[in-house]
C-alpha cells in the first residue's frame, strides 16, 4: 500500500513538474519569454558606447528588473552606477509604457502622481531610460544611461536601445 501511495505522490509530482513548464516558460529561451537575452544586451552595450558623447553607466534591464548586463566607462561619474540602473527600472517598473521622463510633469509639486519618484526603492523621473521591444513589439526589457547632460542620456539611451528593436521616441 505504502508503495502505491509513493508512486501516487511521484505520479502527481510528474504531471505537476509538466503543468509548470508549460505554463511558466521554463526550459525556454529568453526571446521565447520576451526577455532580452544576454547577447542583445552586449548589443545594447555596445551601441550605447558607440553613441555616446561622454562617459557613461550603462544597465540593461529585463522586463522583471532584473539586471542583464551593465558597463562603467572608463572615467564615467561613480554616482552614474545607480542612476543608470534606477533609470532602466522606472521603465520596467510601468511594463516600458514610457521613457524614464514620462513621469516628470506627473511627479513635480501639484502633479497627479507628486512624489512617485520616492516610491519603488527610488525612480527617476528624468530622461535616459528607455523601454526596449523586439521587432514582434514585445516588451524585452529596458536600458538605462547615466553620465551625460539629460539630452545626451536620452540620445544614447534611444540608440542603444534601437540596436536590438525598437524603442519609444516620446512620452
Amino acid at each position: 500500500m505504502l508503495f502505491l501511495a509513493t508512486l501516487s505522490l511521484l505520479g502527481l509530482t510528474a504531471a505537476q513538474t509538466v503543468n509548470r513548464t508549460l505554463t511558466n516558460g521554463w526550459g525556454t529561451t529568453p526571446s521565447q519569454r520576451h526577455y532580452i537575452n544576454h547577447t542583445q544586451a552586449l548589443t545594447v552595450i555596445n551601441a550605447a558606447i558607440a553613441a555616446s558623447s561622454v562617459p557613461n553607466d550603462i544597465a540593461v534591464l529585463d522586463p522583471s528588473s532584473q539586471l542583464v548586463a551593465f558597463l562603467r566607462m572608463d572615467n564615467a561619474y561613480l554616482g552614474s552606477v545607480d542612476i543608470s540602473m534606477k533609470k532602466a527600472k522606472t521603465v520596467t517598473s510601468f511594463n516600458g509604457q514610457f521613457p524614464s521622463y514620462g513621469l516628470l510633469n506627473r511627479s513635480q509639486p501639484g502633479g497627479d502622481l507628486f512624489g512617485i519618484q520616492e516610491t519603488n526603492g527610488g525612480l527617476v523621473v528624468f530622461g535616459g531610460g528607455q523601454p526596449i521591444f523586439d521587432y514582434d513589439g514585445y516588451f524585452i526589457g529596458a536600458v538605462g544611461v547615466s553620465g551625460g547632460t539629460v539630452q545626451q542620456d536620452i540620445d544614447t539611451a534611444v540608440a542603444a536601445a534601437e540596436s536590438v528593436g525598437t524603442t519609444l521616441t516620446s512620452a
